[in-house]
């Protein structure tokens, strides 16, 4: 669905302040196209600079991080328990 631009009563089609001014990003495509492709090739080459990790390497840091994730969860298991002894043995 194309949109459509809106008619205003009051507009006749004057241009009170062009914004294409000299300086702007938005003034010259060609400049922004090769900043792009600039950006692009910077990126290209941070991601080919780092070292690749090996298979090692990988599960260490997988096992790990699940290692953490666990811990956290036990974490929050046993506050809840003792809250939900505290609750029912001590307060009410």
């Amino acid at each position: 669905m194309v949109k459509e631009p809106r008619e205003y009563d009051d507009d006749d089609g004057r241009v009170i302040a062009n914004m294409n001014v000299e300086g702007m990003p938005w003034y010259d495509r060609q400049v922004r196209r090769e900043k792009r492709e600039e950006r692009r090739a910077e990126r290209k080459a941070r991601a080919t600079q780092g070292a690749q990790m090996t298979r090692s390497e990988a599960r260490r840091y997988t096992f790990y991080a699940v290692l953490a994730g666990l811990t956290v969860a036990l974490v929050f298991s046993v506050v809840w328990i003792l809250l939900t002894l505290f609750m029912t043995r001590v307060w009410f």
